[in-house]
């Protein structure tokens, strides 16, 4: 269920280094509605606060000393699961690490900057401040829904449907890298394009596309600057610079732009919805996945303005019923759906509108 606070969000902040350590406590205890009651440097001290404590969130260092951050995470997972940030250095290996956190059940992640850099510790707070408050209402990661639950996703151009007409956008944040995997592990291998938007921090998305593109049938990557959609294709846009497509139904290209935020976001889900709603029009699908906050929402109703397919994800499945929900109440969304059953209801709805068009013809 939803976790319920009558009071201010409880944080223990799990961090080897005595200098970011200090540094996190000290600007996230100046974050309204947020508690700092404790902080420990390894497991052992972890151990100790959680059980004085009992957090709310948790934030912790995949690189801890005695025992590692993994280790520990899945000790966690067992007895204590709440909310868990994952605070990892900006090296492959430690990518590595925090990914695989996520998949045992850590809720976000973010990326420690230089200790030297007091105005980067300071913006690390601010981020971290965000995601405290997401987790903190986080529903707990749900079961995944059996695949014979979904039925086996149908080929398009065994119904007729020609796959180079149309473009899925499909945009997530908190929850989102479990959502997408079982939404990729459920589409035909000729599936439309596929383009998406993951928060998630610079130098993750390659590591999480190629994670992807393991339990896929159609090929994930990281999106690069003038990439061809194509079906069978799922490109993932880059942290750190916000992603657009440009074109023409048939003929669409990927275009990166600036690096400014949009809804606190780079990449931000409004700016790549908002592009496929100008360059595809009817012809796309917009999908919007468990996430807190709004971003997606006003693309979503842009698209559906459009005359696209609209799905948002259910309540029942989000990790956070946030972002689809706001698209919901915006009457953006048509229909609801949990990921492994999302890639055919696109078959479906493109099939209905393919007949439609047909009839509408004779």
């Amino acid at each position: 269920m939803i976790t319920m606070l009558s009071g201010p969000i409880k944080v223990l902040v799990v961090e080897h280094s005595p200098f970011v350590r200090s540094a996190v406590v000290r600007e996230l205890s100046a974050q309204e509605g947020i508690a700092v009651v404790g902080d420990a440097k390894d497991a052992f001290e972890a151990r100790d606060r959680i059980i004085q404590h009992r957090p709310d969130v948790i934030i912790l260092d995949t690189a801890l000393p005695r025992v590692d951050g993994l280790t520990f995470l899945a000790k966690l997972m067992e007895h204590y699961p709440v909310p868990v940030i994952v605070c990892a250095d900006p090296t492959t290996d430690h990518r590595q690490a925090a990914l695989d956190a996520i998949e045992q059940g850590a809720t976000e992640v973010v990326v420690k900057p230089p200790v030297n850099d007091r105005a980067a510790l300071q913006r690390l707070a601010q981020e971290l401040a965000l995601k405290v408050r997401a987790a903190a209402v986080a529903l707990r990661r749900p079961p995944p829904i059996p695949l014979s639950a979904t039925g086996e996703p149908s080929s398009l151009r065994s119904l007729g449907l020609d796959p180079t007409r149309h473009v899925v956008a499909v945009g997530a944040s908190t929850g989102g890298t479990d959502a997408l995997r079982h939404l990729l592990s459920r589409v035909p291998s000729d599936f439309p394009p596929v383009v998406m938007v993951q928060h998630m921090p610079e130098g993750f998305t390659a590591l999480f596309a190629n994670r992807l593109n393991d339990n896929s049938p159609i090929e994930v990557r990281e999106a690069v600057d003038g990439d061809v959609l194509t079906p069978g294709l799922a490109l993932l846009a880059r942290g750190g610079i916000q992603m657009t497509v440009r074109g023409r139904v048939g003929h669409c290209r990927i275009a990166y732009g600036d690096r400014e935020e949009v809804n606190r976001h780079c990449p931000s889900v409004d700016v790549l919805f908002q592009s496929v709603a100008r360059c595809i029009g009817r012809a796309a699908v917009g999908v919007l996945l468990t996430g807190m906050g709004a971003d997606g929402a006003e693309g979503l109703l842009a698209m559906h303005n459009a005359g696209a397919v609209t799905i948002g994800q259910n309540r029942g499945s989000c990790v956070v019923y946030g972002m689809p929900k706001v698209a919901a109440d915006l009457g953006a969304v048509q229909m609801t759906a949990a990921p492994p059953e999302i890639p055919q209801r696109v078959v479906e709805a493109l099939r209905a509108r393919s007949a439609a068009g047909s009839a509408a013809r004779g």
